[in-house]
């Protein structure tokens, strides 16, 4: 399994348009210490580090298919600046713009791709995500949805997947977790969400050898909130900023609970400081790992 990360930003991503933030201005014109972490996991930043959009490129090199995890709309740079091949089938964890309009991209690229998606319906839309996919994208007759209820295993590209639900309040989201039948190699990510996963979906994405963790914002950045932070471990710190995403501090916590052998930050905002914005365990587009 080679997993690519193609977008590891939240919704403006990094550098951010018209921003004059530390983060932004070190992402546009990296300095000497940022590049060298940068090239230690294999990131050329002599043109600047981006953080764009999420999304991810999962290969199976056992049946050379591969699955792209979320539609952004960066698709088409991400699929121009990463060596990676157009995607055999795509999942959706749900309908955020950053998360999904980027399946218009279909058109004139693919002669069919299958999309999968959730069929639980969202009592804020009365549409599931699959059924929000068909109608938006009805137009685009290369683009097949494919309903899959969560928590049952569905197989695609070779690999076993499940859809987790998650907390992304007001609307359904999920996590999903990917498994190779053959090899035992596993990808696990949290989708978008606050620290409040439920326990069978914990249970769905532990134990894996890499985890995606949404990890918004550090948790001292939680007192900008209007709702500050939630769900606060021992010692006071939030591990949920706002409502709808996870602290860098929750991500983490989330990965040691569930015991995943690696954890990286995605959907990382501009909001870090610059000294820490580009280090590890935070993720960079173009990383790429082998499971």
């Amino acid at each position: 399994m080679q997993v690519t990360l193609l977008g590891t930003g939240d919704t403006t991503g990094t550098p951010t348009p018209d921003c004059d933030c530390d983060t932004c201005r070190e992402a546009r014109n990296p300095g000497d210490a940022t590049r060298r972490r940068l090239r230690e996991r294999g990131i050329d930043a002599s043109g600047g580090v981006e953080r764009s959009r999420f999304s991810v490129h999962v290969r199976n090199e056992r049946t050379d298919e591969a699955l792209l995890i979320d539609a952004s709309p960066d698709f088409r740079h991400q699929f121009l600046t990463h060596e990676v091949g157009l995607p055999d089938e795509a999942i959706i964890t749900h309908i955020h713009f950053d998360h999904l309009d980027g399946l218009g991209n279909a058109y004139r690229l693919f002669d069919d791709l299958p999309v999968h998606a959730a069929d639980e319906v969202d009592p804020l839309t009365d549409e599931s995500v699959a059924d929000t996919i068909r109608s938006k994208y009805d137009y685009l007759d290369r683009v097949t949805v494919h309903d899959h209820a969560p928590l049952e295993p569905f197989e695609t590209c070779g690999f076993e997947v499940t859809l987790v639900p998650v907390e992304h309040p007001p609307m359904l989201c999920y996590g999903v977790a990917v498994e190779d039948p053959e090899t035992g190699a596993k990808l696990s990510l949290t989708g978008d969400t606050n620290y409040a996963v439920p326990d069978e979906s914990r249970d769905e994405l532990a134990d894996a050898d890499l985890l995606l963790a949404d990890g918004l914002v550090p948790a001292h950045l939680c007192h900008h909130h209007p709702l500050g932070g939630d769900h606060h471990d021992e010692e006071g710190v939030p591990r949920t900023f706002g409502t709808k995403h996870m602290t860098r501090e929750g991500a983490l916590a989330l990965g040691d609970e569930l015991d995943a052998a690696e954890t990286r930050l995605v959907h990382v905002s501009h909001f870090y400081p610059a000294d820490e914005a580009f280090a590890e365990p935070l993720a960079v587009d173009g990383e790429q790992y082998r499971l």
